[in-house]
């Protein structure tokens, strides 16, 4: 019997050559979504803190991480439409969204992880309509939705037989991660005690929030977005022509409201002085 020459490739059992090249697609969008994710809260905790506001400027900051979180949402559309689009039919209609419906522990973690990024990204405008502390706990939730797709990552390279790339590439980019958020969370004071941050003057992360305040505004730094009048609308007017009338020593009732309105100031101009916590 002869046999016949193909220039077909031979896959294995259950694969077509649509499915290679899909899973190809699958495969490379989630490498960049793992990696986008973690430059995104990098860049993110770093946007918060102001830690490198003096090299590049706070809204040069601020643009990189909306742009990194976008192409990270991009990554991981794409991924999740190429697991839909398989012909073996991992995942089917509502499953892409639905966690847990398929009976993958592991594709759930990283359906949670989606659904928690989409509603982050359709949220993301909302603080001008929202108070800011409430805007700011469900932004945080980014935290939970970058770690659940970390462990959707790991395990689905555990499963594929890649955890050699993994373990290389993504460790390196997940050490300064972890580093970086642990950082974030940690005590104002306890960065001053190791060197980790200057002993300046306090700021409103530092000072007592009982403790009376003293208002300043940067008026060349002031766009007059109004997001402070928002947050504490007794203590900031954004009048008619224009100008920001502010109190300079509000009560001390007010303070949570005005340290909550200087977080939100997205050009950084409200500064605040009062008896910090060294003290």
């Amino acid at each position: 019997m002869t046999l016949l020459a193909t220039s077909e490739p031979v896959l294995a059992a259950g694969y077509t050559s649509f499915d290679s090249g899909a899973r190809v697609v699958a495969a490379f969008s989630a490498r960049l979504a793992y990696l986008a994710m973690c430059l995104t809260l990098c860049w993110g905790v770093l946007t918060s803190t102001g830690w490198v506001r003096r090299i590049t400027g706070h809204q040069a900051l601020r643009a990189g991480h909306v742009m990194l979180a976008s192409f990270t949402m991009a990554s991981v559309i794409v991924h999740a439409f190429a697991m839909t689009v398989l012909d073996e039919q991992v995942v089917v209609g509502t499953q892409v969204i639905i966690p847990f419906l398929n009976g993958y522990v592991r594709h759930a973690l990283g359906i949670l992880a989606l659904d928690l990024m989409v509603a982050i990204m359709i949220t993301a405008g909302l603080h001008r309509f929202l108070r800011y502390r409430n805007w700011l706990r469900f932004h945080q939730t980014a935290y939970a939705a970058i770690a659940l797709g970390v462990a959707h990552s790991w395990w689905g390279a555990w499963a594929n037989g890649n955890m050699q790339l993994v373990w290389l590439g993504g460790l390196t980019i997940l050490a300064p991660t972890v580093a970086l958020t642990t950082v974030r969370f940690l005590p104002a004071r306890f960065l001053v005690r190791i060197g980790l941050v200057g002993d300046g003057p306090a700021t409103q992360n530092q000072v007592v929030k009982t403790a009376p305040l003293k208002v300043h505004v940067d008026n060349q730094r002031c766009h007059r977005y109004g997001f402070c009048q928002s947050e504490a609308p007794d203590v900031f007017e954004l009048r008619e022509d224009g100008r920001l009338a502010y109190r300079k020593t509000p009560e001390v009732t007010r303070n949570l409201d005005v340290i909550s309105a200087a977080r939100a100031c997205p050009m950084r101009a409200i500064q605040l002085e009062g008896r910090s916590h060294r003290e």
